[in-house]
């Protein structure tokens, strides 16, 4: 937690006022046991109405004004610990974002989540208790005691020996504490996870049938979570209770000794109910350092957590300035390209290839057979393990990351839109891209059609995952927004699989009608790549073919198997021809 003690730099005036105030606070509360001593030593022993009304205004003015006191320490704590978090949540956002696929694979989705909300949340009570409490509570507890001894140092040791009892208790009970709700933390991120899942695929789940499993996993899951929110909860349940029977076990020897002292005439009846006072603050204030225990140790095990992240750097770092290119070099090029996923086998092996700018290159292969992970590299969203990808001539390592990314329009495999305006789903942010641009490439996608009849046009509120469009429609609007970003490269990674075959064709004649952007389209569909300039057939990350389709067709058994499934073998034989 020290670490993220940085944020309270911006609070400074927050931190010092408020545990100022709950200071001023407790030295009022600290004074009331003794005007009650003199109360009863004084105004109830001489029957002295005008002296107990006085006093009794001081106990009122004193009350007022550590109400204000406390008042004024609540609003400090509530804007720091609103202004922590918010700064942490931020922050733990950005940072998140400048990590590549590798470091989110590992981390995962769902304890990312959950680590920028539930944990951060606990950061932001254990700052607001922090000011609130951590001041008030140990000053009262030192303070009553020191009180105690200008009253009596004899029976002070009692108030001693209580705290000494107390912390021995609170300190192996914090220390199991801290493990627990590590564990406890964890298995909220398999909660979430679930959680995730199940919404997400809600259609899958429902078309399968498969409510009830899902419920079982769920529970199971939330089963041990609960597990180790009880075993937590009976852990700390014995601070309390132990704090009572040192504080009850001190009342009585007070009271006793006291009582035996007053009437040996040492002590007076008002400075034993001052001591009984300092006691009952004392115990009072070891509750709360016991909830302060609780509160801490979770926020100790989610800023481990919330550092794990932030330890977490990028693999991948985009250069400071623009590479050096080269108008004569093929747009793309790979060289003796190998990669593999952690923990996994080669994923693609020896690929090499160049394209030339304005030229389209199909890539097509089996199910795993590393099409995407192709583009991924070419991306930069993974680093390749050995050889060079190059883009003009200079490899995707000496970008920019931002200029990179701004050069390639990608269409995912899996269609994501967001929710807001169809123009904000166009544009992303940006704010150089105009009307005519988003048009003129919802034109080229064949969307045009469908989003002149939207109501609203370009304001047409699109739902989250665009849910209220087909499927179709969302593929096009994700091909027109790359259009839209005027990129040099557009990938389209199967982005025309739930278009029918007029749209596709329409779709790929736009495209080359729209010139001077290099294509590459991934797709299961053979006739969606017959007429690029250049094919690769990929099989278990290898790169078994390349040439164009009737090159393909005559050298690549791969290639033409896949083509058997899609063309009977008159049509081949009549493409051959063509050829």
């Amino acid at each position: 937690m020290i670490r993220l003690a940085r944020y309270l730099k911006h609070f400074k005036l927050h931190v010092t006022l408020g545990p100022a105030c709950k200071l001023t606070e407790a030295i009022f509360e600290l004074i009331v046991p003794l005007v009650m001593a003199e109360i009863i030593d004084i105004g109830v022993a001489r029957g002295d109405t005008d002296f107990i009304l006085r006093r009794g205004i001081t106990l009122i003015i004193l009350a007022v004004c550590g109400l204000g006191c406390a008042l004024v320490c609540q609003y400090m704590a509530s804007v720091a610990s609103q202004g922590v978090g918010t700064r942490l949540r931020a922050d733990l956002y950005a940072h998140i974002n400048t990590l590549s696929y590798k470091e989110i694979d590992a981390l995962g989705t769902p304890a990312l989540v959950t680590r920028i909300s539930n944990d951060v949340n606990q950061i932001q009570t254990a700052v607001a208790m922090l000011i609130r409490l951590v001041v008030r509570a140990p000053f009262l507890v030192i303070g009553a005691a020191i009180m105690s001894f200008t009253i009596d140092a004899k029976l002070s040791l009692i108030f001693v020996g209580a705290m000494v009892a107390i912390v021995a208790v609170m300190y192996p009970i914090m220390s199991a504490g801290v493990k627990l709700f590590k564990k406890q933390q964890k298995s909220l991120d398999g909660i979430s996870r679930i959680t995730r899942e199940n919404l997400s695929g809600v259609r899958v789940v429902r078309a399968f049938s498969r409510q009830d499993y899902e419920a079982r996993r769920f529970e199971e899951t939330a089963e041990e979570y609960r597990k180790f929110a009880v075993k937590a909860g009976r852990i700390n349940a014995l601070l309390n209770p132990a704090i009572f029977i040192a504080v009850n076990i001190a009342y009585l020897l007070i009271v006793w000794l006291g009582g035996i002292s007053a009437d040996a005439g040492g002590l007076s009846q008002g400075k034993v109910i001052a001591l009984v006072n300092y006691m009952t603050q004392i115990s009072l204030a070891l509750v709360v350092v016991a909830n302060l225990v609780t509160i801490f140790t979770k926020a100790a095990a989610s800023a481990q957590r919330i550092n794990e992240i932030f330890d977490t750097a990028p693999s991948i770092k985009g250069a400071e300035s623009s590479p050096e290119t080269y108008a004569d070099a093929p747009a793309i090029e790979f060289d003796d390209v190998h990669f593999s996923y952690i923990g996994g086998e080669k994923s693609l092996e020896g690929i090499s290839f160049t394209l030339n700018r304005g030229e389209t290159l199909g890539v097509i292969g089996g199910t795993g057979s590393g099409k995407s992970t192709l583009i991924n590299l070419l991306c930069r969203f993974y680093d390749r393990d050995s050889g060079s990808v190059k883009i003009n001539g200079a490899d995707v390592k000496d970008y920019p990351t931002a200029q990179l990314r701004r050069m390639i329009g990608l269409v995912p495999q899996k269609t994501e839109l967001l929710s807001g305006t169809l123009r904000e789903n166009m544009t992303l942010g940006r704010t150089d891209i105009t009307d005519e641009q988003i048009r003129s490439a919802l034109e080229t996608a064949q969307a045009k059609e469908f989003t002149d009849t939207l109501e609203g046009g370009l304001d047409h509120r699109i739902l989250q995952g665009g849910k209220n469009l087909s499927g179709g429609q969302k593929q096009r609007l994700a091909i027109a927004r790359a259009l839209s970003q005027c990129p040099e490269i557009l990938i389209l990674d199967d982005s025309s699989s739930a278009l029918d075959y007029a749209t596709d064709a329409k779709l790929r004649g736009a495209l080359r009608q729209r010139g001077g952007i290099t294509s590459v389209i991934i797709s299961q569909r053979a006739n969606s790549i017959r007429h690029a300039d250049k094919i690769i057939v990929l099989d278990d990350g290898q790169a078994v073919g390349i040439g164009t389709h009737s090159q393909l067709l005559k050298s690549c058994s791969v290639y033409r198997e896949i083509c058997l499934t899609q063309y009977t073998e008159q049509e081949i034989a009549e493409q051959e021809a063509e050829a």
